[in-house]
């Protein structure tokens, strides 16, 4: 005979709450020339991200904390950092989904300097995707809009999710050790207008991605297409960028 159980029962609309500790790399120049590791031990939610730890750390146990972030909802960019050493968006990173049992660790991205706790210098990073000229290049004055074919349009689809968050740039191994690599984001913003049929200036992207720094120091090791958070084919982009190069843009 079944016998009933004595389960408290779950209150409905109840988020159940757990408590964490979130390791953050701190760094302030004016204090010291080395980075140290601050644990923040936190009471959080299961619909909670990184990003509202580190608000919660901001607000209630230091605010000298200092980190970027916008949107929160993972369409600025700006919230990029490692967390448990990935690149990711701290807006869309659950908290839950990580291991919650050890400390969550929380540094900047790599290859950029850092300026203070988690802001680097994006400098260099916005200078790479100027020098691609990333804007259509049209010398005709049409009298209508410039139409496109479905199918030439998602040719070139993919690299336009870019939100230039630098979290593909700044996992890859080259652009850590030669400051001077255009990066995969510059690459993928390269690949959006080369494979644009209404845009005229693929051979002059072509040329600057031919130097010695462009596409051809990329190693192939899929770190940018793990770490992109929109999903982006990002080490196909650079191989097809490649492939223009020695054979033209199909």
């Amino acid at each position: 005979m079944a016998t009933a159980t004595t389960e408290a029962p779950v209150e409905i609309g109840v988020i159940p709450s757990f408590d964490v500790t979130i390791r953050v790399r701190r760094f302030n120049p004016e204090v010291s020339e080395e980075s140290t590791w601050q644990d923040f031990h936190v009471t959080m939610f299961g619909t909670d991200r990184v990003l509202d730890a580190l608000h919660k750390i901001k607000w209630e146990h230091d605010g000298s904390l200092t980190f970027r972030r916008s949107c929160a909802h993972g369409v600025c960019g700006s919230d990029a950092m490692r967390i448990n050493g990935r690149n990711r968006l701290a807006c869309k990173t659950l908290i839950k989904d990580l291991n919650i049992n050890e400390p969550i660790t929380v540094e900047p991205i790599k290859g950029l300097e850092v300026e203070k706790d988690l802001v680097v210098d994006m400098n260099p990073f916005y200078q790479a995707y100027r020098d691609i000229k990333p804007f259509l290049i049209a010398n005709d004055k049409p009298e209508k809009e410039r139409l496109q074919s479905a199918e030439q349009r998602a040719r070139f689809d993919d690299t336009t999710k870019c939100i230039l968050c630098a979290a593909c740039t700044t996992s890859c191994p080259v652009f850590w050790t030669d400051g001077q690599y255009f990066g995969p984001a510059a690459i993928v913003n390269a690949h959006r207008f080369i494979f644009d049929s209404r845009d005229e200036g693929a051979e002059v992207r072509l040329d600057i991605l031919n130097d010695k720094e462009g596409v051809w120091r990329c190693r192939t090791t899929f770190n940018c297409t793990e770490a992109c958070p929109r999903g982006i084919q990002v080490t196909r982009a650079v191989a097809e960028v490649k492939q223009a190069i020695l054979r033209g843009r199909a």
